[in-house]
């Protein structure tokens, strides 16, 4: 039908009557990565194709946060105001979000199939990717789904792996090359860069005074690229930048173990206290590094700078 306007609709209870009879895909879409997006681009074909709504089923906590509360920190590679932004750019004309809790992971299989997929949307086409599980066990796998569409009279569709620089791309693969820093690969298999946003806090003005001022992030995800040096754009107030990031201890100056994120901003005139940045990371330029005092700390900086401006200089046309 084409977007207009993304529709959010927070649970079933009241499915408008214009979205029934659409084409769905279900999952958690943390990132909207290539293979996210090779799934949402089949639902749009289909959807123009039918003359139907394109809409995606999503879960809000992400499920892994409500049966896996030990496991701290959970890196999500998009907040929800992130991925609801993506899925609008791509199109989609509803998004659905279902609250995960602990009773809701107890629904079973065919409880979701009938009543959720069917009872509330009647669809005409489910899509999934090929290791989408549903249903407490998981046992609503690819053939179980198509064996609740033959008796509800909905087809199904599997999607296969996408794969791309010697692996299949999925949230895990992203998130991991994005903890070890590799921004350039997650880059190219989120088909967009890495960002982050955060607000700028008061640091100890170190920067200052040796003559590179650096704005003091306070992320607002916990996934922050690995302990290193980032040629990235910044975006303050709809204006963008070219910026060297620091990740790490800044360990010349201190043994505190806390990592900060620091982003000298070039030829960036103004305060930017409280102000929020955005942060698109292109290339990692090299790892942290301990120096012997401000000069030696200083030179490398000035390096750092050059490469930068050499790195997005080159990006600047096609970003």
């Amino acid at each position: 039908m084409g977007n207009i306007s993304m529709k959010v609709i927070r649970g079933i209870k009241d499915i408008p009557e214009d979205l029934k009879g659409g084409v769905i895909t279900i999952g958690n879409f943390d990132g909207i990565h290539r293979a996210h997006q090779a799934i949402i681009s089949r639902v749009l074909q289909v959807a123009k194709k039918t003359g139907s709504n394109a809409i995606v089923m999503t879960f809000e906590p992400h499920p892994q946060q409500v049966l896996h509360p030990g496991r701290k920190p959970f890196f999500l590679i998009t907040t929800l105001e992130e991925k609801l932004a993506l899925l609008e750019e791509l199109g989609i004309d509803a998004v659905v979000l279902i609250e995960f809790s602990l009773e809701f992971s107890k629904t079973t299989a065919q409880v979701f199939a009938r009543d959720i997929l069917c009872g509330a949307f009647q669809p005409t086409l489910i899509l999934i990717g090929h290791d989408y599980t549903f249903g407490s066990g998981k046992e609503g796998k690819p053939d179980y789904l198509k064996n609740q569409g033959r008796v509800y009279g909905f087809n199904v569709e599997v999607m296969g792996a996408v794969e791309m620089e010697g692996g299949i791309v999925s949230s895990t693969r992203v998130r991991n090359v994005i903890l070890e820093g590799d921004v350039a690969l997650a880059s190219r298999l989120l088909g967009r860069p890495y960002t982050l946003k955060g607000h700028v806090v008061k640091g100890d003005r170190r920067g200052t005074d040796i003559g590179f001022p650096t704005a003091n992030i306070e992320p607002e995800k916990i996934l922050v690229p690995g302990r290193g040096v980032y040629a990235a754009f910044v975006d303050v107030d709809g204006e963008r930048y070219k910026a060297a990031i620091n990740i790490g201890f800044n360990p010349t100056f201190t043994e505190e173990k806390r990592t900060t994120v620091e982003a000298h901003i070039l030829d960036f005139e103004g305060h930017l206290y409280g102000r929020k940045l955005l942060l698109s990371f292109i290339e990692r330029i090299r790892d942290e590094k301990k120096f012997e005092g401000p000069r030696p700390l200083v030179e490398q900086i000035k390096r750092d700078v050059e490469r930068t401006r050499e790195i997005l200089q080159k990006k600047v046309s096609s970003f």
